[in-house]
């Protein structure tokens, strides 16, 4: 299998020597081409901390991480902002889509910072338009159509440059239980239709539900894995929550 992620025993350190916290404490595992993988944690585990890195967001301590072979712990300046641009797409808890562009224009844009022909733009969105069904608001601007065509037009936006990796940071943290379904039937769609390889970050046990492995952060080391496998959903999340008790959080965090 093709690997899109190695992170290589990664430590993280903020502060100074005088006072000094250890956010991640060497974390190591891959993620291959289409997986679809959930990492969970109570507030303060690291696990937030770990997807900034995998992100670019922060800077690593010590250690490695790659993405579709290449370092990104050694990329600095425009390589990195290059990097970032063509290799990762971001799904957002708000969405983050600009209300003053229409929703063809928001899906467009990363394509048009590239530089790619106007005729391969507009090739690109219309057919990830009709994919994810949203053919019919792309004139539209955000402010003026659902939350979750929202949701469809900011996973579009997240997918339009093929990029290798696709992370979400708690994204149904500020939806109600509707549209936090839509997006995860969103996401199932972009993982097993259009083969996304998805990272997802979630202290929500029916969100991580819907992933294929989840990846349990405790105190910035990984605590254990859970692989879905044959299990239904259903018997994944009485898994999930499991391994919640385990861990010692509180029932708020997982239902």
């Amino acid at each position: 299998m093709e690997k899109i992620l190695e992170v290589q025993n990664i430590e993280k350190y903020y502060g100074n020597r005088f006072n000094l916290t250890k956010a991640i404490s060497g974390i190591s595992f891959e993620v291959v081409k289409g997986e679809f993988v959930g990492i969970m944690g109570a507030s303060g585990s690291g696990k937030t901390t770990l997807l900034n890195c995998i992100s670019t967001i922060d800077k690593v301590t010590a250690g490695h991480i790659i993405i579709n072979n290449e370092d990104i712990t050694k990329l600095r300046g425009n390589k990195l902002n290059k990097f970032r641009r063509e290799e990762l797409g971001f799904i957002f808890q708000d969405f983050n889509l600009l209300d003053t562009l229409t929703c063809y224009e928001n899906i467009a844009l990363a394509l048009t910072i590239q530089k790619i022909h106007a005729r391969e733009i507009d090739y690109r969105v219309n057919e990830i338009a009709k994919k994810l069904d949203i053919s019919n608001i792309l004139k539209k601007y955000p402010y003026q159509v659902s939350g979750g065509q929202k949701q469809r037009v900011a996973s579009a936006r997240a997918i339009i440059t093929n990029p290798k990796l696709v992370l979400a940071d708690e994204p149904t943290g500020s939806l109600d239980s509707k549209s936090a379904r839509q997006l995860l039937e969103n996401f199932e769609f972009l993982n097993q239709k259009l083969q996304a390889t998805i990272l997802m970050v979630t202290h929500d046990a029916f969100t991580a539900s819907y992933a294929n492995r989840i990846l349990f952060i405790k105190d910035g080391k990984i605590f254990n894995e859970l692989v879905k496998g044959n299990s239904t959903r259903k018997q994944f999340f009485e898994k999930i929550i499991e391994v919640q008790t385990l861990l010692g959080g509180d029932l708020n965090d997982v239902i």
